[in-house]
């Protein structure tokens, strides 16, 4: 993320990729270095892609979920796909 560069949407952004860039708000957050404005437009990015992480997890776990489902439905011979 460089200084004047337009943010990507977290929405839009690669799982791996939002996760890096939370990690380095954390990191920038906690030392303490930052000014009161710079701290709030870092956390409120650090929320966004912190909602942004979670919807993609819930996505991925449904999924498996459901992997799951035919694995079992195939497994009893109920499903023939």
């Amino acid at each position: 993320m460089t200084e004047n560069a337009p943010m990507e949407s977290p929405e839009h952004m690669a799982f791996g990729e939002a996760l890096k860039e939370l990690e380095a708000i954390v990191a920038a957050l906690e030392s303490g270095q930052l000014e009161l404005e710079e701290s709030l437009t870092r956390y409120e990015r650090g929320v966004a892609l912190l909602k942004a992480l979670q919807g993609k997890l819930s996505d991925a776990q449904q999924k498996v979920t459901a992997l799951l489902g035919e694995i079992e439905l195939d497994d009893t011979g109920e499903a023939d796909d």
